[in-house]
């Protein structure tokens, strides 16, 4: 029997500790998009210290778990950075245009019953498989 499904329900259990721990503790939301761009546009600079050790640790803790799974993990990344640049912007526009990323909406949103998280992960859902569906199939560039 295959185990895969392990690391996502153990990767998804930290990702929900870790936003209820980050609701407990701050009284806000953790979504990724609204600390970085409080960084960015300097709306959050009230709490940089925060914000900054935030994204320190999304950035530092795989560097610090990576020699406890030293086993390679088959991908399937496009070597089509082109591809990956415009994906990373549309992402980033689509974050700011929906008031909030997965993470806020999908994971902290849907939890506590908000309608505007469960709309937005709907439509993050279908626009990702829409893009899959088109980058794949009809641009043949994923």
């Amino acid at each position: 029997m295959q185990i895969d499904w392990i690391w996502g329900l153990a990767g998804g259990l930290m990702i929900g500790s870790a936003a209820a721990f980050y609701l407990l503790v701050n009284g806000r939301i953790m979504g990724a998009s609204g600390i970085v761009g409080g960084l960015v546009d300097r709306t959050g600079w009230s709490t940089w210290a925060e914000r900054l050790s935030f994204v320190a640790g999304l950035a530092l803790m795989p560097a610090l778990l990576k020699p406890l799974f030293t086993a390679p993990v088959a991908t399937h990344i496009t070597d089509n950075m082109p591809a990956v640049v415009l994906a990373g912007l549309l992402v980033g526009v689509g974050t700011r245009l929906a008031n909030g990323c997965t993470s806020g909406h999908g994971v902290c949103g849907i939890s506590r019953f908000s309608l505007r998280g469960i709309a937005a992960t709907i439509f993050y859902l279908v626009a990702g498989g829409l893009a899959v569906i088109v980058f794949r199939h009809l641009f043949g560039s994923i």
